[in-house]
């Protein structure tokens, strides 16, 4: 990490849990410096690096980690933090008369607690599923509002649960976020629902996109040089970097954007194809269980799917609106609100994985904007233009992802192929 990172007076954020960076990115074009980034999973760990070269990126356990670690990796020896932020999985919940956070399966809300503490950061922004603040899940987060407070964090309370389709992002996304600050440091608000003259479309988001039916080499690629692109929206001139967007304070990237990149083709069979003609807009195709696009509306929710550890289950992609297939890895992208300069792995089932797992960057903007906001402070966009990372970083299996960092291959759970999961080597042909 290079000690002048910081170019201007933006404040400090570290990323906990952080895939691929949708927070992280959603942070940075509110105006952070994102010094740290820590991630279990070595191929979302090499995807972020890809992605943001200046920030320590940092593949480790929550709990085998500590602020000062964290302080070490980025080179910020005491500098102030301003914001930790992320998303801690939480997968059980105690019996009524217990503690939930004493659940061992909750274990990552109390390393959140901790790293937060240990960094002495002024601010926190801890996001989750809505499914926290109802019936006994809601005891959780009760006990880790508790635990913020007797470690002298205030919360903003009633928390909330913001839908990324509120901001701009064509989908529908609801996620919970809880605001705290330290005692004595101003509290911010949850940001309030802008003034939208009109929801953003999915076609807002894939009009302009090429058909990758046209790209052979992208059965084998999942990019492809000096692409044909169409008449953009609005919405989708920013994210291919034809127009500023006055809101994004992030730094400018070094790319092409005649290049598509994460859009491997998908093989579907004619019988499929059939289907998928047949089901009407906005409708759910019988078998598959796939929703197919409607072009005037919004992408219901896109899911990660799971590792092998818990069944390796890939999660419904939707249909294009138009084509006779399930969307790419860019469009679904695009559906996120994610730039075209932002890369995911090379492999389809983890660039969606990446994708299903984080947070739409402009909903985390506008989080972000509010912390920026407390803080009294006037984002600016930066100067400095930034290379992107080694592709290498884009294409690495788990076991070179690994070795790359130093760490265990078998440290989360891997996606078993066709081959190991039924003795035979199968061709995945979707639906």
């Amino acid at each position: 990490m290079n000690s002048s990172r910081t170019e201007t007076d933006r404040p400090i954020g570290v990323d906990l849990f952080a895939g691929a960076g949708g927070l992280s990115l959603g942070f940075e074009q509110a105006g952070f410096d994102v010094a740290a980034a820590v991630e279990i999973d070595p191929i979302h760990s090499a995807v972020h690096e890809f992605n943001f070269p200046r920030c320590a990126t940092i593949c480790a356990d929550a709990t085998e980690i500590t602020g000062r670690k964290i302080r070490d990796a980025a080179d910020l020896g005491n500098a102030r933090i301003d914001a930790v932020f992320g998303g801690a999985p939480c997968q059980g919940f105690s019996m009524i008369g217990h503690r939930a956070l004493d659940d061992p399966r909750n274990g990552l809300l109390a390393e959140f607690l901790r790293l937060t503490v240990e960094l002495d950061a002024r601010y926190f922004v801890f996001e989750n599923v809505k499914g926290l603040t109802v019936g006994k899940h809601r005891q959780l987060l009760d006990e880790l509002i508790e635990a913020f407070d007797a470690k002298g964090y205030r919360v903003r309370l009633p928390y909330h649960v913001l839908n990324a389709a509120d901001f701009g992002v064509p989908q529908d996304r609801r996620r919970l976020f809880l605001l705290g600050a330290k005692k004595g440091v101003k509290l911010p608000e949850y940001p309030p629902y802008p003034a939208l003259l009109r929801a953003t479309t999915v076609w807002d988001a894939l009009g302009d996109l090429p058909d990758v039916d046209d790209y052979p080499e992208l059965w084998e690629s999942d990019s492809v040089e000096k692409a044909k692109f169409g008449k953009a929206s609005a919405y989708a001139r920013v994210l291919r970097g034809l127009a500023d967007d006055p809101h994004d304070f992030s730094y400018p990237r070094n790319w092409d954007s005649r290049r598509l990149t994460s859009s491997m083709r998908t093989e579907h069979t004619t019988r499929s194809q059939r289907r998928f003609k047949s089901t009407p807009h906005g409708k759910v195709e019988e078998i598959s269980r796939f929703l197919k696009l409607d072009p005037d509306g919004i992408c219901n929710t896109l899911r990660a799917g799971t590792g092998s550890d818990r069944g390796a289950f890939t999660s419904p992609r939707p249909i294009h609106p138009y084509k006779l297939r399930c969307i790419t890895v860019r469009e679904a992208a695009r559906l996120h609100s994610y730039p075209d300069w932002f890369r995911f792995h090379s492999t389809k089932w983890h660039g969606f994985r990446q994708i299903g797992n984080s947070v739409p960057p402009r909903l985390g903007r506008a989080v972000a904007a509010e912390l920026v906001r407390a803080m009294n402070l006037s984002a600016s966009k930066p100067r400095r233009v930034i290379e992107l990372g080694d592709e290498s970083l884009l294409h690495m299996n788990m076991s070179e992802a690994a070795k790359h960092y130093d760490v265990a291959g078998d440290v989360v759970g891997r996606r078993l192929r066709p081959e190991e999961r039924n003795g035979e080597k199968v061709r995945a042909v979707s639906a």
